[in-house]
């Protein structure tokens, strides 16, 4: 069966549609295409525009691309961003009260390199998943055409948004802990020209760990106009405000053996507030088959305000020192610091893109020519103090409230501004021979205020990010690549859009850089059922500066020296046999300091919560035509919790499964995680869930 659709999004994917996904809001294009109705249970994505910002097939992609079906997720109750994540090879999260955590292929990507519908999603905020459809993560250097990041790669959530295919959906769900949310997805054709759709999502949510909850409400309406003679225009409010108590208790190692990891630290009156809101509006119009031009114009406003607790540290008897170095005054006894914080994270962005194709001589030519005109803005007010109470780690009870917390100790404006003009081109030689070149000019100001001491500093300049990627077809279902890219982070690789306007401080003016050598293979199989791609890998950053004496000569900076991440990933998902189909990545990595002239003993250290080895497989049998029982498996090396590689938290393996019924209308399905009920730390600082039920069940109109 096919279907004329039309699909959206910022720089994301056009998929072989399956049910399960939002069949038709997964691309920044506004192109209208032929799509196949696929199998409901197989969650392959056949086309993808993240990393090219046009719709290219996947196999003509020369980089390592994964995509998570965020429905299936949520089948287990996964909200979170970094937990959604955490089983794809190359991906290693921590928890971090104030954002994501994410680390890819050894590099953080929390503070720049997380996008929604690709427009940056700025500062440290959480991401809200409640109105996304679909994650695509692309591994390895991005700036050719999104300017700077970190290098390990980037992470684009898709959201869902009107268009003229996806049914009206009613959802209910509810699990362990007082779990319980409802969505209602409203998607409308009223007219042939126009579509429109609402989602509405509320989630309440306790935890395993005393004391901690949360409630999360989303609304994004969105139109859609086509027509029908090449013009289109998509227009999107979302408005998500999630509130929780937030668990920031010690780390794994700084607490005895034997405390429970169902214990929380957490204070009655400790909250975070994560508020929301963006206007989207992308236009389109086709000149014919071959040319377009697209304006997409994005407002996002997220902000973060909290007051709890952290960094608690233990003292085992007096004299000794606690887990943060201090002496001990306290045995026995947790003592904690508190933070209180108001901070407003504001993006303008811009982008106008050229996509054409041309033929010159024999050669065919696929060229995006873009320009992009961001403003972003980071204004922080944060005031840090001790408390006076302590706790016992066994059980904590809190006796003392929180008086006023004072004056802030910091109250700052940052601001980034940043022009950029790239060029893209695949160039097919032959149906065999293909080259995927790309080249970015950046030019970026950093500018920060200190209201409270009135100083203000600035800094400014520009960046070449080149790609080029060689593919081989020697056949229509196999694709041979090998690719280059780099990235660059400004101002010594500073992740937040930050400047100390210490007067004294002498800033490094090199970018800090990573550069990425691939080569993969990405096949088709079984009549083309089955997908899978394999990739080697090194990622190197390098010019890592440090001043060797910052007192007595400020202005001399060196090198430092390198870090890297080499490996191999494989991932197969799809159709096995009759009955039967597989999603599955498995990865193997060496994150370690290359070169270190400041510290030498570093060199050699592995990086600090990356695991050797990372993978999942899940399993999927339909013993009826609308009945299906699925199997899962998350597994984890060990890893080092600090990059001196003294303190080790174990791997894990955590099993999962469902079993449901699936139909055209009606789905319910019901799960349960950690289905061993295995105790592990999933991160540095937080424990994995124990065995846990979630039902949903979804009525579509």
């Amino acid at each position: 069966m096919k279907k004329k659709i039309i699909v959206f999004t910022l720089c994301s994917t056009i998929s072989s549609i399956a049910i399960g996904q939002e069949k038709s809001n997964s691309d920044i294009e506004t192109i209208k295409v032929t799509a196949k109705i696929t199998d409901i249970n197989d969650e392959r994505v056949t086309q993808s525009s993240t990393a090219t910002k046009m719709p290219f097939e996947i196999k003509d992609i020369p980089q390592t691309i994964n995509s998570v079906n965020v429905n299936h997720a949520k089948m287990y109750g996964q909200n979170d961003l970094g937990v959604i994540l955490n089983n794809l090879p190359g991906i290693d999260t921590t928890y971090d009260m104030r954002d994501e955590g994410i680390m890819i292929r050894g590099f953080s990507a929390s503070s720049g390199d997380i996008y929604r519908d690709g427009v940056r999603a700025s500062g440290q905020v959480r991401q809200s998943t409640a109105n996304i459809d679909r994650i695509e993560v692309l591994k390895g250097p991005a700036s050719v055409l999104y300017g700077r990041g970190a290098g390990g790669g980037i992470v684009n959530m898709i959201s869902k948004q009107a268009n003229f295919d996806s049914p009206t959906t009613l959802n209910l769900r509810a699990g362990s802990w007082d779990k319980y949310g409802g969505m209602i997805d409203i998607n409308q054709v009223v007219h042939d020209n126009l579509a429109i759709r609402l989602t509405i999502d509320h989630e309440n949510s306790h935890n395993f760990r005393k004391g901690i909850k949360q409630r999360d409400t989303m609304v994004s309406p969105s139109i859609l106009y086509d027509n029908l003679e090449g013009f289109s225009w998509l227009v999107q409010y979302t408005q998500d405000n999630l509130w929780r108590r937030p668990d920031r208790g010690p780390s794994y190692g700084d607490l005895p053996s034997n405390v429970s990891i169902k214990t929380a630290y957490a204070h009655p009156d400790d909250y975070v507030e994560d508020r929301y809101k963006s206007w989207r509006s992308v236009m389109q119009y086709e000149f014919n088959h071959d040319w377009s031009v697209k304006l997409t114009n994005v407002y996002r406003k997220a902000s973060q305000n909290f007051d709890h607790l952290y960094a608690g540290t233990y003292c085992q008897t007096n004299g000794t020192l606690a887990s943060n170095g201090r002496p001990c005054s306290y045995a026995g006894k947790l003592q904690f610091r508190r933070a209180w914080q108001e901070t407003e994270n504001t993006t303008f962005s811009n982008t106008f893109d050229l996509m054409g194709k041309f033929d010159t001589g024999s050669i065919t030519h696929e060229m995006l020519l873009g320009s992009e005109y961001i403003i972003e803005k980071r204004l922080p007010t944060l005031a840090t103090l001790g408390f006076p109470q302590t706790v016992d780690p066994y059980n904590p009870q809190w006796t003392i409230s929180k008086p006023y917390h004072g004056a802030p100790t910091m109250d700052n404006k940052h601001k980034a501004t940043s022009h950029a003009l790239y060029w893209q081109d695949l160039i097919s030689f032959s149906p065999e021979w293909k080259l995927l070149a790309g080249l970015r000019y950046d030019k970026y100001e950093f500018s920060s205020h200190d209201k409270i001491n009135n100083l203000s500093r600035s800094y400014d300049g520009h960046s070449l990010s080149p790609r080029v990627g060689l593919i081989w077809q020697p056949i229509e279902q196999q694709s041979i690549y090998f690719s280059y890219s780099k990235n660059f982070a400004p101002y010594g690789g500073r992740g937040l859009i930050t400047l100390s306007t210490n007067p004294a401080t002498v800033y490094d003016n090199q970018p800090q850089y990573s550069r990425q050598y691939e080569i993969g293979l990405k096949s088709d199989w079984l009549d083309n059922t089955v997908s899978s791609q394999i990739a080697l890998y090194d990622l190197e950053l390098y010019n890592v500066r440090y001043q060797p004496d910052s007192v007595n000569d400020p202005y001399n900076w060196q090198v430092r020296g390198k870090d890297g991440s080499k490996g191999i990933e494989l991932s197969i998902i799809g159709k096995i046999a009759p009955q039967w189909y597989i999603n599955s990545g498995i990865g193997y990595q060496i994150a370690k300091v290359r070169e270190d002239k400041r510290t030498p003993a570093n060199e050699n250290k592995y990086l600090a919560n990356t695991a050797k080895n990372s993978g999942y497989f899940t399993i999927r049998y339909l013993p009826q035509e609308n009945w299906f029982t699925e199997l899962g498996l998350t597994y984890k090396s060990s890893m080092f919790n600090d990059s001196t590689n003294q303190v080790k938290r174990p791997g894990y393996a955590v099993w999962n499964a469902a079993v449901g019924y699936q139909s055209q209308t009606f789905d319910v399905t019901f799960a349960l995680t950690n289905l061993l009920g295995k105790e592990y730390w999933r991160s540095s600082s937080m424990p994995g869930t124990p065995r846990a039920f979630f039902m949903s069940a979804s009525y579509k109109l």
